[in-house]
């Protein structure tokens, strides 16, 4: 059997010590130590901090979209089912981390961006990307009829990924589960709820 390289090795256990600890609390000693690697071992594979967490984050995204892409598959489902279900797919894997953990991307937004340029324009590209096969499927309600298409679907998918990102925050603060509870009932009965006569 073929043996991981020291690469993959590394990048598992930072994507591990950053999920555990965070973007500034997690020092390359630390990966390196999670990964019982020699200490010397980061730079002959990283050129730095900032882009081995690049590499993480897309790691990550790349997850999400996995996710995002089973929740809304045109499976016969109406688009609100499928956006429902997404969240709940995500409310149950923030439960198994007893509502401490949020999301990678949105914890790295709030870390990162201040003091790296290249992480925060990394960022920006995955927010764009991760909009599009939300907008995809609000747009199939708008124009079955579903969704009120009084707003461009790029704005209600923006909206509904801005504001899930800030119940979860709640959620973490809180350790519960009813800011994503609540985000849920009031999402569905207006934005995406019955579309006004």
């Amino acid at each position: 059997m073929a043996r991981q390289s020291l690469r993959e090795t590394l990048l598992d256990a930072g994507f591990r010590t950053i999920w555990d600890a965070g973007y500034s609390a997690s020092g390359v000693r630390d990966i390196v130590a999670a990964a019982g690697a020699k200490p010397g071992s980061f730079t002959n594979h990283f050129p730095s901090k900032e882009a081995f967490v690049g590499e993480v984050l897309d790691r990550y995204f790349a997850y999400v979209s996995g996710l995002v892409e089973t929740a809304l598959a045109a499976d016969g489902t109406p688009p609100v089912g499928r956006l429902k279900r997404y969240l709940d797919v995500i409310t149950s894997k923030l439960e198994a981390a007893d509502w401490a953990r949020g999301c990678m991307i949105g914890n790295l937004s709030l870390e990162t961006v201040v003091h790296s340029e290249p992480l925060r324009q990394q960022l920006v590209s995955i927010f764009e990307r991760w909009r599009q096969p939300f907008a995809n499927c609000i747009r199939e309600g708008q124009a079955s009829g579903e969704i009120d298409d009084r707003f461009e679907a790029d704005d209600l998918a923006d909206f509904l990924l801005s504001s899930w990102q800030g119940a979860m925050l709640r959620m973490k603060v809180e350790r519960s589960p009813e800011p994503l509870e609540r985000f849920k009932r009031i999402i569905f009965a207006t934005t995406f709820g019955k579309v006004p006569s």
